[in-house]
C-alpha cells in the first residue's frame, strides 16, 4: 500500500511563496506518475501539475510560470514551488500517485491516480 503525507502549506500574502512537499511510503517511488491536484470550497477538484516517472512535467495554464513541480526518487518526495501566488490559488491541496505512466492529455483527471494523501491546506490573502 502506497502512503502519501503532504506538508508545507500555510497562509500567505497575495504575491508570497509557499513550497508544499509529499513524501511516499513505497520502494518503487520511481515507477510511480506524481501529481498534485486542488480543490476550492464548492468547487471540483483539479490537477494542477503531474511528473510522470520519465520526468515528462503537465502544468495546468493557470500556475504556469509560477508554480514548479520536480520529484526526487532517492529521497521518495514531490515537491510542488508556488511563487506569485494569488487569491485564487486558495484551496487544499493534494499529493496523488498512479503506478506507470499517463497519457499527456488526461494526467489531470482524478479518476487516474489511485493513492491520495489527505491534503494540505494553501490560503492566500489579498
Amino acid at each position: 500500500e502506497v502512503q502519501l503525507v503532504e506538508s508545507g502549506g500555510g497562509s500567505v500574502q497575495a504575491g508570497g511563496s509557499l513550497t508544499l512537499s509529499c513524501g511516499a511510503s513505497v520502494y518503487t517511488y520511481g515507477r510511480f506518475t506524481m501529481a498534485w491536484f486542488r480543490q476550492a470550497p464548492g468547487k471540483e477538484r483539479e490537477g494542477v501539475a503531474d511528473i510522470g516517472s520519465d520526468g515528462t512535467i503537465s502544468y495546468i495554464d493557470s500556475i504556469k510560470g509560477r508554480f514548479t513541480i520536480s520529484r526526487d526518487n532517492a529521497k521518495n518526495t514531490l515537491n510542488l514551488q508556488m511563487n506569485n501566488l494569488k487569491p485564487e490559488d486558495t484551496a487544499m491541496y493534494y499529493c496523488a500517485a498512479r503506478l506507470g505512466m499517463i497519457p499527456g492529455d488526461i494526467w489531470a483527471a482524478p479518476t487516474n491516480y489511485d493513492y491520495w494523501g489527505q491534503g494540505t491546506q494553501v490560503t492566500v490573502s489579498s
